[in-house]
């Protein structure tokens, strides 16, 4: 856990969340900034500044898992899933996560 990082505040519950799933490796919790009607961030419980230190396949298979069960429990047929790895493409907090967005159009490209 990194000190200064809320994502790891929000796993360890020091910072409250609506959680929507908990799997081995990762937490789905609702965006508290939400940019479409349905905004899930899927975050990993292990720190890692961004997705490429993601090596370990358990984990990563563990995130894809955890999209899916989303999508399929609140019965999701088209969304977006968007990851940013730096700032210049819009990371803005440097610990691994997933944004899962649907309930609206999207345009491509996006941004």
């Amino acid at each position: 856990m990194q000190k200064d990082c809320v994502f790891c505040k929000i796993v360890s519950g020091e910072i409250p969340s609506e959680k929507v799933l908990e799997t081995e490796h990762c937490i789905v919790i609702k965006d508290i900034n939400p940019q479409a009607p349905v905004h899930l961030l899927v975050i990993t419980k292990e720190h890692f500044d961004d997705i490429t230190q993601v090596r370990d396949r358990e984990i990563a298979a563990d995130i894809i898992d955890a999209i899916n069960e989303v999508a399929e429990k609140l019965n999701l047929r088209d969304f977006r899933v968007v990851n940013n790895r730096g700032r210049g493409a819009g990371q803005s907090v440097f610990h691994v996560h997933f944004h899962i967005l649907a309930g609206r159009p999207f345009s491509w490209p996006p941004g």
